[in-house]
């Protein structure tokens, strides 16, 4: 017990020690991202999104930025369009558009079924044995025969089916 408890201690100690110096810059620090702050998404649900798609502008967007407060109709078809993608990544169509993804599913899908169905062979063919002789027609009918000649389960069961004086099932 007093083992374990020093042990647990010496852990508790390089850890703490070694958190202590990545703190301070010792191990090279990398800055996590906040999580806390709004995120850019694109969804079709929600057109608008919290955040802008482009957080940190360049020299050349600031301008543009600018520019924009100034009559749009100055604004070219090309500084508009690098406008609206400042803001958004992708156009309401654009997120619409269909992709080629279900080719690959229904691909993963096929290929795990083939492979099913060849372990089920392989299985059937190297594993498991011949099917027994018990359950040939021969031996059904012979237990049958059996049966009714020993007049097994007279009252409910199969005796009760068959007519011994014709010799034939009842009707």
């Amino acid at each position: 017990m007093l083992a374990s408890r020093a042990f647990s201690l010496v852990g508790r100690r390089s850890i703490s020690t070694s958190l202590c110096l990545r703190a301070h810059g010792h191990a090279g620090v990398v800055k996590a991202e906040d999580f806390t702050l709004p995120g850019y998404v694109d969804r079709r649900d929600v057109p608008l999104p919290e955040v802008a798609f482009v957080r940190e502008l360049s020299a050349q967007q600031k301008a543009l930025k600018e520019k924009e407060k100034a009559s749009w109709s100055a604004l070219s078809v090309d500084e508009k369009v690098e406008l609206y993608r400042m803001k958004f990544n992708e156009t309401y169509a654009e997120m619409n558009k269909a992709t080629n993804e279900w080719k690959t599913i229904l691909g993963g899908v096929l290929f795990f079924l083939g492979l099913t169905g060849v372990i089920l062979i392989w299985q059937k063919h190297f594993m498991y044995g011949a099917i027994p002789h018990t359950f040939s027609e021969e031996w059904l009918s012979a237990q049958t025969k059996r049966m009714l000649d020993m007049r097994v389960n007279p009252v409910e069961g199969i005796s009760a089916q068959w007519d011994f004086d014709k010799n034939e099932w009842k009707k």
